[in-house]
């Protein structure tokens, strides 16, 4: 019995329950087929290599040249041509995965797929032999080949390879899934990215796409005289910090430990010991939700630069971004969601304050105290989380989150942020209520942190502490990081850092609407 031969009822009632019995009796049909085989000594398994010479995309490269560089020779005759490609046959030797089997007798194609196309395979029995052609037409689609022969193209003009030899060195047990069928089912494509990878070819693209994009950026910093390294993942303590960390348990040592929130405090200590341009990309892990732009574990590209300040930082992202866009899109102005975004127009930078003033119509130096601006959050429904105790710095901070971040589409820079809720960040010396700080913005989307780092360890200690005291408050055991503090008192130069989200980042770049879509294994609750 072939895999055609099972007939599949997909009635909506019994669709889940019948789709696995389904999927279970082509299971054994495979498997009897792979018994089969190895009975005859021919195990598919067992074999560990194929040496292929050429990838599918090469293949129409190749062909394509030789037909220009001989329709020159020939000045274009149609007969001449023909004989001078058949004098000239290309042979290969190109392996992938059957896709799709369209069977005609004694004479068959197959489409192979391999990481960089899909190639059209001529089969034919008088050509590779009846014995072989037999055994061949017992394969199934998703069983990888190896294939021997000669390109050409069809009269429907498609560049073929015409098979003189095949090779079977993977047995698929499983059938691939039905497009109309189990290809856009979005939660099974993020649980088997392997099957996703498959059979969505647009789907390699976007990695592909992430991995350039990772190299583009180790390229630009790694030309500004900036040094990777790597920090520990492994904390010993769990930091003030709000972001909530996952605890885990160091067997020899016995002793708790902490996946990192963050790499900061460590490239610190390395502009402490005077390597004045540092970055990590880091696996980042935070004990959160999970919605379109969050994973319980993400990649972060943290940067510090000594001598600089935050201002430094944004000509650094706005050169970046505007570089990177150029090299991975190859164009300035990009499409994200159905809405066209500038990425290489000169950035709009806007303090905290004015970025209220524009938006809400509400100015904070207008606010004579506490009270004033608590009142004020009130006479505009603005909901403050501090409530009785909000200060200033917390309603502005409300009146931000409430009537700004949803009008920043177009590239922005945010800076000068309450010292309320910046508690790395150096105070500003003309309005210590204020900070040098900037985050910015893309498609009302937060893609990126910086500071003025703050190098004073009597500052950083007082900070530290209150985050710590309001951390315990939650029944956290929070400590203050007495080594950091140590590595400041030796003297930490003025320097400018910046932090901000690869994931987010790939998602702008590649138009994907949902982080799971730029992750290849997202976090994934397991099935019941």
């Amino acid at each position: 019995m072939s895999d055609e031969q099972v007939k599949v009822n997909t009635a909506p009632e019994a669709e889940a329950e019948q789709t696995a019995e389904d999927m279970n009796i082509l299971k054994k049909i495979r498997i009897e087929k792979l018994d089969a085989l190895k009975e005859k000594g021919q195990n598919p398994y067992e074999i560990t290599k194929f040496d292929y010479d050429t990838k599918n995309a090469a293949v129409r490269t190749m062909y394509t040249e030789l037909e220009e560089k001989l329709t020159a020779e020939t000045n274009g005759d149609a007969e001449a041509l023909k004989a001078a490609l058949e004098n000239e046959k290309i042979r290969v030797k190109i392996a992938g995965r059957i896709m799709t089997w369209r069977n005609m007798g004694k004479a068959n194609f197959i489409d192979v797929r391999d990481n960089t196309d899909r190639m059209q395979v001529y089969v034919r029995m008088n050509d590779i032999g009846e014995e072989a052609f037999k055994e061949f037409k017992t394969w199934d689609i998703g069983d990888i080949v190896g294939v021997e022969g000669f390109i050409f193209r069809t009269r429907a003009g498609e560049i073929t390879v015409h098979a003189e030899k095949l090779t079977l060195l993977s047995k698929s047990l499983l059938p691939l899934p039905e497009k109309w069928h189990g290809l856009k089912d979005q939660d099974m494509r993020y649980r088997q990215r392997y099957v996703d990878l498959i059979c969505n070819p647009e789907v390699k693209d976007t990695f592909m796409k992430r991995s350039r994009i990772l190299s583009e950026i180790r390229n630009f910093l790694d030309s500004r005289g900036y040094l990777e390294v790597d920090t520990p993942v492994l904390h010993t303590l769990e930091i003030g910090a709000a972001a909530r960390p996952f605890k885990t348990h160091h067997n020899a040592l016995d002793l708790d430990m902490y996946l990192r929130i963050e790499t900061e405090l460590y490239l610190k200590r390395l502009i402490v010991g005077g390597l004045d341009r540092v970055y990590e990309v880091g696996r980042i892990f935070r004990n959160e939700g999970m919605d379109t732009s969050h994973n319980p574990e993400f990649t972060s590209i943290e940067m510090y630069q000594a001598y600089t300040d935050y201002i430094g930082m944004m000509d650094l992202i706005e050169e970046m971004y505007k570089e990177l866009t150029m090299k991975i899109c190859g164009k300035g102005v990009i499409s994200y969601q159905g809405t066209e975004i500038d990425m290489c127009s000169p950035w709009e930078r806007l303090t905290m304050i004015e970025a209220v003033k524009k938006y809400a119509g509400v100015d904070y130096n207008d606010w004579a105290d506490d009270e004033a601006a608590r009142e004020c959050a009130k006479a505009h429904n603005v909901e403050v989380e501090e409530g009785k105790t909000a200060t200033k710095g917390h309603v502005l901070i409300a009146f931000f989150e409430a009537f700004v971040e949803e009008n920043l589409i177009q590239h922005t820079i945010i800076y000068d942020y309450p010292v309320e809720n910046s508690p790395l960040a150096k105070r500003k010396p003309s309005d210590p209520a204020f900070t040098e700080r900037f985050e910015y913005f893309i498609y009302a989307r937060e893609m990126g942190n910086a500071f003025s780092e703050l190098n004073d360890p009597i500052d950083q200690r007082e900070r530290f502490v209150k985050q710590v005291e309001a951390k315990r408050a939650t029944g956290a055991n929070a400590e203050v990081d007495e080594d950091f503090i140590t590595a400041l008192e030796y003297g930490m130069p003025p320097t400018g850092g910046l932090g901000f989200g690869l994931d987010r980042l790939v998602m702008l770049l590649t138009d994907s609407a949902s982080i799971r879509d730029v992750l290849l294994f997202p976090t994934m609750k397991p099935l019941a």
